[in-house]
């Protein structure tokens, strides 16, 4: 009985060394780059965020600590961070204020129409900037970028103008049309941006297999731009649930969404009623917040469309 040597392999000089991989807490240790033997790294990086998230919340908290202040502990020296004592008048107020939710109606009717309308202007507005190519496409891409840099205040007096001669003052008409005109440069460019990550040979294939170019954008391009769409349309929402001055100027008692009416409710000449301000602020922010924190992934992804390429 014979015996077979095994034959040996000599490494040649040329060749790499063999590193074994590294184990998987390791691995995930060196990429996040916070090491398990310097915790001044991580001890720093939990006091940023302590620091940056008590600065973003101290304005909600003082909100929520206001308005359950009594009227007249409000100003009382030294401030004191927990009020001493707490009672819900301010919010019972709120329920027993009808002109409160005529304030409220009016807020969703424009915001849920300008984000709407928004929306649909953009989504092909950017489809054409991203899919097209014609003559003075760039030039007009950079002239509706250019529009966000005239002052708000600047065109108040041409719109309020121009809505008095065609008689669309203290109208719902006037309040969308304002805000869609601030929404829509930074709505188109953001979706123009996600549509450039589609890919064209998809949108190709599609008209191979004999759609039509609406059937391409409403059947393909559209439902894969959902995140964007999301982002373009919350955008649009809290840019008419916050504004005040076109709010203020264009539309008349009935018509006044919630940031003016706030102000005219509870802010007067010769005092303010603290409490119930603070109250109505911190319940009128609630959509929003709710909005954010179920959307939150969409819009993440719609934002931060088309920043990285390839």
């Amino acid at each position: 009985m014979t015996s077979t040597a095994l034959p040996t392999v000599t490494p040649t000089p040329d060749a790499p060394p063999v590193v074994p991989p590294a184990p998987r807490r390791r691995r995930r240790q060196l990429a996040s780059g916070l090491r398990s033997d310097r915790p001044g790294v991580r001890l720093a990086a939990w006091a940023a965020v302590i620091v940056c998230g008590g600065f973003a919340l101290l304005p909600v908290y003082w909100l929520l600590a206001t308005s359950l202040t009594p009227r007249d502990q409000v100003f009382s020296y030294p401030p004191k961070i927990f009020p001493t004592q707490v009672t819900f008048d301010a919010y019972a107020g709120l329920v027993a204020n009808p002109q409160l939710f005529t304030y409220l109606q009016n807020s969703i009717i424009v915001s849920v129409i300008t984000a709407v309308l928004s929306v649909i202007v953009s989504a092909y507005m950017g489809y054409s900037f991203s899919k097209f190519r014609y003559r003075g496409r760039r030039q007009l891409m950079y002239f509706v970028l250019a529009s966000q840099m005239f002052p708000q205040a600047l065109l108040l007096v041409t719109l309020y103008s121009v809505f008095s001669a065609y008689g669309l003052l203290n109208t719902y008409t006037a309040l969308v049309l304002s805000f869609t005109t601030f929404t829509l440069p930074l709505c188109v460019w953001m979706l123009k941006g996600f549509f450039d990550t589609i890919s064209d040979e998809l949108i190709e294939a599609a008209r191979v297999d004999g759609a039509s170019r609406l059937r391409t954008i409403h059947s393909i391009v559209l439902p894969l731009a959902a995140p964007g769409l999301v982002a373009a349309g919350l955008f649009a929402f809290v840019r008419g649930w916050n504004d005040f001055i076109f709010a203020l100027t264009l539309a008349g008692p009935d018509k006044q969404t919630l940031p003016p009416g706030l102000v005219n409710t509870y802010v007067g000449e010769a005092a303010t009623a603290w409490p119930e301000l603070m109250a109505a602020s911190l319940v009128v922010s609630l959509p929003v917040a709710i909005a954010f924190m179920l959307l939150q992934r969409y819009l993440v992804s719609g934002m931060t469309a088309g920043a990285v390429k390839g």
